[in-house]
């Protein structure tokens, strides 16, 4: 309530100066207690996840509403145009998916100040001819229709007159990528993060090379004189960067897909095809309250789903545990795949649960995953110098920065249990959270593939039977 007459306030400041203060968008918003969001459906804005609808688009756009004190009403599409068309007519207060703020978009609308930067990339599938720059670009780039990337290469071609490139009317960024894969299409022009998401399901995309560099991300608002939203926007972004939630907030979609593996990806996805079905029952069995998938990826990057896998220091099976750990667990073999998959996932369990329960998901299971690797001890550690150094010490963001100063004897000869190789600890986290990502985008397209099959069958067993005749012939009646 403090909040929302806070804004209020700005809201009355701002009227003063107009005629017809009622008529302000933000009043409007607090009339129907209700933001209004156009959102373009997308890995890097807007989707329907395992839990249902997420995205980084999606959580910033909650944050806003939570703020004013008001609900959040989305308007999701996978068309801009159809989205703009909602913005120049009032249907939406702002449109949020992601947006390159560029020239023609500023000309014809307003921008929120700018929250994230991408660089554009030119793509084609590896394997083919690498082209260095636009000169050497041998086949047409396909874009999306009236994207910023189409933009781009309208600009372009005014120094390149003999560039080929076309805008697909219905594809998607994310279908287009497909097609390249696919070899349908050679080249397209797409955003680093959109390109980084999707490397995770598609190693063999490649950067050719950077077409735009550094460019800001913004929200869309309708171009006219009311500022109240405008200066509401200006305030939020400001206490968002001030207080690290826009940058734990890209973390917790993006931080840990910067990294790129090319041969690693290859190795992961032929894996979870071939080494992964052996195992997949045990690992829905024994998940318990976390996600099967979850457990596979902690299990491939412990021992790529080799039970026979044997560290140097001595942890074994599945998923690599300890002779301790193991009698723990009441694992009384390591070597046997159901038992390491059942101990491994007890363990787990018992480190989400020793986690404070202050600590929210996702953070409260990154600080588990890191448990598992280096021990709990170790993370305590990393915490506790994370608090003295004034950062968060409940934040996966703020520990995962400290975690490598264990390594450093001034710092680890003060902390309780000494040295750790926190770095890779670090690696560790990040590395399953890609391999999850991953096993998550595979197994649902497995799903999908496998309702459409059986819908199919389904179908033509129907049809089947209705192009029986009533009264067959003689001779075909059943046993004739």
């Amino acid at each position: 309530m403090q909040k929302s007459l806070a804004w209020l306030v700005l809201l009355l400041c701002l009227a003063g100066c107009t005629p017809e203060p009622t008529q302000s968008q933000l009043y409007d918003i607090y009339q129907r207690d209700k933001i209004k969001v156009g959102i373009l459906h997308g890995p890097t804005s807007y989707y329907v996840g395992v839990d249902g609808p997420t995205g980084f688009e999606l959580e910033l756009s909650q944050a806003l509403a939570d703020k004013l004190g008001v609900e959040l009403a989305l308007f999701p599409s996978y068309h801009l145009d159809e989205l703009l068309h909602k913005l120049q007519n009032g249907q939406v207060d702002y449109i949020a998916g992601g947006l390159t703020l560029t020239g023609q978009r500023r000309g014809m609308y307003r921008a929120s100040p700018a929250y994230r930067w991408i660089n554009e990339v030119l793509v084609f599938k590896q394997g083919n001819s690498w082209p260095r720059s636009l000169d050497e670009v041998t086949d047409s780039i396909v874009v999306v229709k009236d994207s910023s990337h189409a933009e781009t290469l309208q600009q372009l071609s005014a120094e390149h007159p003999g560039l080929d490139w076309q805008q697909h009317p219905t594809l998607d960024a994310d279908e287009i990528l497909q097609q390249v894969i696919d070899g349908n299409i050679a080249y397209t022009i797409t955003d680093s993060n959109q390109l980084a998401l999707n490397r995770r399901f598609y190693p063999n995309l490649s950067i050719a090379f950077t077409v735009r560099d550094n460019l800001p991300v913004s929200w869309l608002l309708a171009d006219n004189t009311d500022d109240s939203l405008y200066a509401v926007l200006i305030e939020f972004f400001g206490t968002m960067y001030q207080s690290g939630e826009l940058i734990a907030l890209e973390d917790r979609y993006f931080g840990h897909v910067q990294q790129f593996d090319y041969v690693d990806t290859l190795a992961y996805i032929e894996a979870i095809e071939t080494g992964l079905p052996k195992f997949k029952h045990w690992f829905v069995h024994y998940a318990g309250e976390l996600d099967w998938r979850l457990l596979a990826a902690l299990s491939y990057q412990e021992s790529h789903w080799n039970p026979k896998a044997k560290s140097p220091t001595g942890v074994r099976g599945l998923m690599m545990l300890t002779l301790p750990t193991a009698q723990q667990m009441g694992v009384a073999s390591r070597l046997d795949p159901e038992q390491s998959i059942r101990g491994g996932s007890r363990y787990l369990h018992r480190l989400v649960t020793r986690i404070p329960e202050r600590i929210a998901m996702p953070d409260r299971l990154w600080f588990a995953l890191a448990a598992y690797n280096v021990g709990w001890g170790h993370v305590e550690d990393a915490r506790i110098i994370t608090q003295q150094q004034g950062a968060d010490p409940d934040k996966w963001l703020d520990v995962k920065q400290r975690l490598p100063l264990l390594r450093q004897k001034s710092v680890y000869q003060t902390t309780k249990y000494g040295y750790a190789r926190g770095d890779e600890a670090v690696s560790y986290v990040e590395n399953i959270r890609r391999y999850y990502d991953t096993l998550l985008w595979v197994d649902e397209r497995q799903q999908a593939e496998q309702r459409l099959e059986q819908q199919k069958q389904r179908l033509s067993e129907q049809l089947g039977t209705e192009n029986l005749p009533d009264n067959p012939p003689a001779g075909t009646q059943p046993g004739a």
